[in-house]
C-alpha cells in the first residue's frame, strides 16, 4: 500500500506537469516523497532487518527529524498556493501537513497511535474524494462534484489588465456573436470575418458607403474591384442571370469552395440583393461571385444578404490567417471582428474568368488555394460531359 500510494502521487505529479499545472505537479511530487519516506520509515521500524528491528535512536534521529521539518516548511508554502485554487486541493495540503506532523512526532518517538490513525483516515477521505471529483468532472466536462472555490484571489490593478480590444470581437461558435456581427453589417459597418480561405473584410452590399470604407481601411486602389459572397447557388438561380448551361454546370462543380467565378454583370444583381452597392462591386461589366465553404459565414450571409468581400489585410501585405492578425492590423478601423481562430488556408481563393466560357473557355486570373491545373481539369470534365 505504501509503494502504491507513493507511485500514485508520483503519477499525479507527472500528469499535472504534462498539463502545464506546475503547482499541482510540485505538490504531488512533494506528497510522493513525503508519503514514501513516512511509509517506508514506519515499515522498516516495525519489521525485522537482518534479525533486528530498524532502530531510530538518539544517535540517528537528527536526520529524520530535520527531514520532517523540511517537509513541514515546504508544504506550508503549498498550503498558501493551494488556497488560490480550490478547497479540495487546500484540504489535501492541510492533510499532508498533519501527516508530516505525525512523521515528526514519530521521529522523536512521541506519536500517539489514535492521532496517526485519525490523520491517515482524513488523508484517505480527502484523496479519495479529490480523485473521484477530478475524474468525474473531467469525464463529463462539467462540475458534477464540487471542488470548492479559491479562498484567496489576487485582484490585478487596472494597469496590469490587458488593454481593451479596439472593436467588438465575438466568438464565431456563439449564436449571439453571429447576430452581433450581422447587426453591425446591416447598419453599414465594416467587419472582419472568417472565410474558407483567409480572413476577409465584409460590408453589406446594401450600404455603398460601407464598401467605400473598405477601400479606405486597407488603402485599396479604386481600380481594383471587390467581389461578392452569396450563401448558396440557389440564390443565384432565383435572380435569373443570363448564364449558359455550361457555366451553370461549372459553377455547380466548384461551389461551395475556394474558387471565385467572374461573370457578366447586369440588373439581375439587384434581384440577388445587391441594392445601392451595385456600382461599387465588381467592374462596370463583370462581377466575381463566390459561395464559401464555411458554415458560419454562410449563416452570416443568410442574415445579411450578399456581402462585399476583400482580404483583411492592408493593400500589398500578406493575408490574415488568424483573427488576432485582423485585430492587431486593422481592428482600430473596424466595428467588429468575428473570431474563428486559425484559417483553413494560408492563401486566398483562386479567381477564374468565366465571361467567355462558351466561346474560348475559362482563364485563370489568380491562382490561390485551388491549383490552376485542378480548375482546368474540372472545366474539361464538365465541358466533355
Amino acid at each position: 500500500l505504501i509503494l502504491i500510494g507513493g507511485f500514485v502521487q508520483l503519477l499525479a505529479g507527472f500528469l499535472a506537469f504534462r498539463k502545464y499545472d506546475h503547482l499541482g505537479g510540485a505538490a504531488f511530487l512533494t506528497f510522493s516523497a513525503l508519503w514514501s519516506s513516512y511509509g517506508a520509515t514506519r515499515v522498516l521500524c516495525a519489521a525485522p532487518v537482518s534479525g533486528h528491528l530498524l532502530d531510530i535512536g538518539v544517535g540517528n534521529i537528527e536526520g529524520f527529524t530535520a527531514g520532517s521539518i523540511a517537509f513541514l516548511v515546504l508544504n506550508a508554502f503549498l498550503i498558501i498556493l493551494a488556497s488560490s485554487f480550490n478547497v479540495v486541493l487546500l484540504l489535501l495540503t492541510l492533510a499532508m501537513e498533519l501527516l508530516t506532523i505525525c512523521f515528526l512526532l514519530f521521529t522523536v518517538e512521541n506519536l500517539p497511535l489514535p492521532f496517526e490513525t485519525v490523520m491517515l483516515s482524513i488523508l484517505s477521505i480527502v484523496c479519495f474524494y479529490g480523485a473521484t471529483a477530478s475524474l468525474t468532472n473531467c469525464m463529463f466536462g462539467k462540475d458534477l462534484l464540487v471542488m470548492g472555490p479559491p479562498l484567496l484571489t489576487v485582484q490585478s490593478s487596472k494597469k496590469d489588465r490587458e488593454d481593451p480590444l479596439p472593436c467588438v470581437c465575438p466568438k464565431s461558435h456563439l449564436t449571439s456573436g453571429l447576430r452581433t456581427i450581422a447587426e453591425l453589417l446591416n447598419t453599414g459597418a465594416v467587419c472582419g470575418v472568417p472565410t474558407d480561405t483567409v480572413y476577409a473584410l465584409a460590408a453589406s452590399c446594401k450600404h455603398p458607403q460601407a464598401i467605400e470604407k473598405v477601400y479606405r481601411i486597407k488603402d485599396r486602389p479604386q481600380e481594383k474591384p471587390i467581389c461578392i459572397f452569396i450563401s448558396n447557388l440557389e440564390q443565384l438561380r432565383a435572380a435569373a442571370p443570363p448564364i449558359s448551361p455550361l457555366l451553370w454546370e461549372f459553377m455547380e462543380n466548384v461551389y461551395p469552395g475556394g474558387i471565385g467565378c467572374i461573370i457578366r454583370k447586369g440588373e439581375w444583381l439587384k434581384k440577388l440583393g445587391v441594392g445601392a452597392g451595385y456600382s461599387r462591386v465588381g467592374t462596370q461589366d463583370s462581377i466575381m461571385i463566390r459561395v464559401p465553404d464555411l458554415t458560419v459565414l454562410v449563416h452570416l450571409i443568410d442574415m445579411t444578404g450578399p456581402l462585399a468581400i476583400t482580404s483583411a489585410n492592408p493593400s500589398g501585405e500578406v493575408d490574415s490567417t488568424h483573427h488576432d492578425m485582423v485585430i492587431s492590423r486593422l481592428g482600430h478601423k473596424l466595428e467588429g471582428v468575428l473570431c474563428d481562430g486559425e484559417s483553413d488556408e494560408v492563401v486566398a481563393s483562386t479567381v477564374v474568368n468565366c465571361t467567355k466560357i462558351d466561346e474560348s473557355g475559362i482563364t485563370i486570373v489568380r491562382e490561390g488555394c485551388i491549383p490552376a491545373g485542378q480548375v482546368m481539369q474540372i472545366f474539361e470534365r464538365v465541358k466533355n460531359r
